[in-house]
């Protein structure tokens, strides 16, 4: 079973990787990509890219299925989603423009079959300004790869179960670009016995054979090498054949190309078969390997003065000539397989960063200026192609013809830094993120993940005022005790953290020894400088943002007045995510106080309660539940008001007290069910609700159903058969006031299970509630479980994954026991469990 997952997981890949190559290959791109829906339909989860590395699209590898990117708007529209250029791409998705502020023209299509999406398609191409982007056939084309895609992927599904959905975690299908081949390589089989050399086109044309007139004889072949190889080519032939093991060696093999005169190097690789018959120690397989191309190439590279290096698609080097190291000051141990912004401190800025980015997503060339301490100036050319760029670094009175204006300004007046680009790409991805940044930890991630590598810092430390005092809110880098003296200090302190607040203004400390001179007796730690901005919002003091640099860091005039416009913003987003986290608390404290603490023990019968809260916002709900013991036997009620507000709260606590009073004097479910119907119309809070409710008979298992509008309870049987069951349903509550509600009998067998449950349980959003009511009894008939208690979890276990929930769930399961004279004795009766807000289980 194991290997047929693994078989159709790589025939899913397969088709991925076919239908984004085909994708590039027929629309001119340079990249594309394949994004799938996730289980919840919430999201569009990256699987599969041709010619980008995911890295270079940033955090987009989850996207939201509402995101105004154009990925998203293909698949929630289902039409194609076309922007020729930058500009038009600024237009109408000025999102993706911030994220992405690079020069490229880009085509979404979606992906599905028969009505139903599975994700989108999408290429990206080089544009200029005034580009036109794709023409309509190619658009045609684009669409007809997409709905191939698509009839690929259901036909598959159909056939062996493999699932369309893409797992967020799922490691995304690599194609890289092609690119030249600087080996050729040709492959053969020799009988030494008889002496017949088979040989493809390849080798064929590496020894300038026409495949077609090649008679087959390695003697024909050896015609072809120097004379004084000859030697070594029976050898190789002679070694193989009695070692049985790999043989190689180097001969030179006339170059066609200058009359036969000259001579160039191949490698001959070959081993006998290891096939188990008569062939075996006679005949040899092996290939020869023309790597003149490439050696060509490296001697031509190596004969110049300028340094010339070559960078992967994600940046990382993996080639650079002897002058660019000299230049660079590095080895190539150093470099290659690293990042030169991580490698090298002087090439730290973001900027660097930036425009390699740039150059690989707008495939087009960049240069800009960069000095190596103390005031060696270097430019640096950029040379994008979809497999890599190609760099040139020149000293400062080399530089190329031409450059680009950041380049020729920066030559002009080599003693100030070039414009710091990067910076202003971060701080704009800044701002976006903290539009969109809900908690207070939210708010604090984005500062991090912006600012550090915005102004090249390694710690980052945010403080916030409580109770007139300084409070640690949250902390990154590898310093563990970085500020510890500030946790607990009050705001009048004569502290750098506590005095950038009371005054308003940042301050920025340089070095150590600034930091001693202004503050005697202060702890430095290993931190060399430091940035500590007051947060402050509407005149109140919020906290105190600190960035730590592990070696000293020179803040110039750009800097300090960025930083302290960032502080603002900052203080801004963390206020209202701090009151959003007040808000939440009390609001799920409210609706957790409205639900049962403690449910009854109840001879005879057994119950737990789950309760997990949706997660899409602060709203509560109006889930609820309830056992109710009366004279007359127990009620099992479960119901939902509609809507996510503190109305649907006190509608539901209002309910609850309604069903509670009319279970009380003794009558069925259905007056029950009319009573509190006619409740809620007095009431007049213009809501409407469902409910479910089941009587008990105290003497027996036998039980008296009625729902308003609610889904079927299921029933799972001793035997392990579980039914939805078929009730006679009555409208919803608060629709009319003369509304019935009708009962129906069920029998409920010793060892039975009855589930109640809300709908936020069973509904998918684009599919039909039925769906997933089948899709829970399935689960519930099936699930492994050694008690009511896993039980209840097993069937929550999808739930709780996912972390978007956009309704509340409640579940409530019954098992039916033989009842037992004079009260439970023993029986644990009924376990509670509520997970609020972080997910953890309250106390039972």
């Amino acid at each position: 079973m194991h290997g047929m997952t693994v078989g159709r997981t790589a025939e899913r890949e397969d088709l991925l990787a076919a239908a984004v190559v085909e994708a590039v290959e027929r629309t001119g791109a340079y990249a594309g990509s394949v994004f799938l829906r996730s289980r919840d339909r919430r999201s569009i989860v990256l699987a599969a890219t041709c010619g980008v590395t995911p890295s270079l699209l940033g955090g987009w590898r989850l996207i939201s299925v509402n995101s105004p990117i154009p990925v998203a708007a293909a698949y929630s529209s289902g039409r194609t989603v076309h922007l020729a250029n930058a500009e038009e791409t600024m237009r109408r998705y000025p999102q993706l423009a911030v994220a992405l502020p690079y020069a490229f023209g880009s085509c979404s299509v979606p992906v599905g079959t028969g009505g139903e999406t599975f994700g989108s398609l999408a290429i990206v191409r080089a544009a200029t300004p005034d580009s036109e982007g794709l023409s309509k056939a190619q658009r045609r084309h684009l669409r007809s790869v997409a709905n191939r895609l698509g009839d690929s992927l259901a036909a598959l599904r159909a056939r062996t179960g493999d699932p369309v959905e893409c797992d967020p975690g799922t490691v995304p299908v690599e194609i890289p670009a092609p690119s030249g081949a600087a080996v050729q390589v040709g492959f053969f089989q020799w009988d030494l016995e008889t002496g017949t050399f088979v040989a493809d086109d390849e080798l064929c044309a590496i020894f300038g054979l026409d495949p077609l007139a090649f008679d087959g004889r390695a003697e024909t072949l050896a015609s072809c090498l120097h004379p004084g190889d000859l030697a070594a080519f029976r050898a190789f032939a002679r070694e193989a054949g009695t070692d049985g093991r790999t043989t190689s060696r180097r001969l030179r093999l006339r170059d066609h190309g200058h009359g036969g005169e000259e001579y160039r190097t191949v490698e001959l690789w070959g081993r006998v078969s290891s096939a188990d018959d008569t062939r075996a120690g006679t005949h040899l397989v092996g290939a020869v390997v023309d790597a003149r191309a490439g050696h060509m190439a490296v001697a031509a590279v190596e004969r110049l003065r300028d340094g010339v290096f070559s960078l992967a698609p994600d940046g990382r080097v993996t080639y650079a000539n002897h002058s660019a190291l000299r230049l660079l000051g590095a080895s190539g141990d150093e470099l290659l397989g690293h990042y030169l912004w991580d490698v090298l401190p002087w090439l730290s800025d973001p900027d660097v960063e930036y425009r390699h980015r740039s150059a690989m997503i707008s495939q087009a060339p960049t240069s800009f200026l960069a000095c190596r301490s103390p005031d060696r100036w270097l430019s640096f050319s950029l040379h994008p192609e979809a497999d890599g760029v190609t760099g040139r670094v020149v000293p400062v009175g080399r530089q190329p013809p031409d450059p680009t204006p950041s380049a020729s300004s920066a030559a002009a007046a080599p003693a100030t830094a070039p414009a710091r680009l990067g910076v202003m790409y971060h701080v704009l991805q800044l701002g976006s993120g903290l539009t969109e940044a809900v908690t207070a930890r939210e708010v604090c991630e984005v500062v991090s993940d912006q600012l550090l590598p915005a102004f090249g810092g390694q710690q980052l430390a945010i403080y916030v005022v409580r109770d007139g005092t300084m409070h640690l809110l949250f902390h990154t880098g590898h310093h563990e005790d970085f500020l510890d003296w500030l946790e607990g200090v009050p705001l009048h302190a004569r502290l750098p953290g506590t005095e950038t607040l009371t005054s308003g203004a940042p301050l920025f400390i340089e070095s150590q020894k600034d930091l001693s001179g202004g503050y005697p007796g202060i702890p430095t730690g290993e931190v060399s400088s430091w940035a500590y901005l007051p947060l402050i919002a509407s005149s109140r003091p919020v906290g105190t943002c600190v960035l730590g640099f592990d070696e000293i860091h020179q803040f110039t005039e750009k800097d300090r007045g960025v930083l302290t416009a960032l502080a603002g913003l900052i203080a801004q987003a963390l206020e209202r995510a701090r009151l959003y986290d007040s808000e939440f608390a009390l609001a799920r404290g409210l609706q957790k106080a409205l639900l049962p603490h403690r449910l009854p023990r109840v001879p005879g019968i057994r119950s737990v309660v789950r309760y997990l809260p949706g997660t899409s916002g602060m709203d509560i709900g109006g889930d609820w539940y309830d056992i109710i013991p009366t004279d007359s036997g127990v009620y099992l009620v479960i119901g939902d008001v509609e809507g996510h507000s503190i109305a649907a709260a006190a509608t539901m606590a209002q309910l609850r007290s309604a069903v509670r009073a009319f279970a009380a004097v003794g009558p069925m479910p259905g007056d029950v069910m009319t009573g509190v119907n006619r409740t809620l119309i007095d009431l007049g809070p213009g809501l409407l609700a469902s409910c479910c409710c089941i009587h008990l008979d105290p003497h027996g298992h036998q039980a008296c159903a009625v729902t308003a509008g609610h889904p079927p309870p299921l029933l799972r049987r001793p035997d392990g058969t579980t039914d939805v069951l078929d009730l006679d349903v009555g409208p919803l509550l608060g629709v009319e006031r003369a509304s019935v509600y009708p009962e129906t009998r069920i029998a409920l067998p010793t060892g039975s299970v009855l589930a109640l449950y809300t709908d936020g349980l069973v509904e998918e959003p684009g599919a039909d509630i039925d769906v997933g009511i089948d899709r829970l009894r399935a689960s519930l008939a099936h699930a492994r479980a050694g008690s009511l208690d896993e039980l209840a979890d097993r069937l929550l276990h999808n739930a709780r994954g996912f972390s978007y929930r956009a309704d509340d769930i409640a579940l409530l399961l019954t098992e039916f026991r033989s009842p037992r004279p004079g009260g439970h004795h023993g029986d644990r009766g009924a376990e509670h469990r509520d997970d609020f807000a972080a997910g953890r289980p309250a106390a039972r």
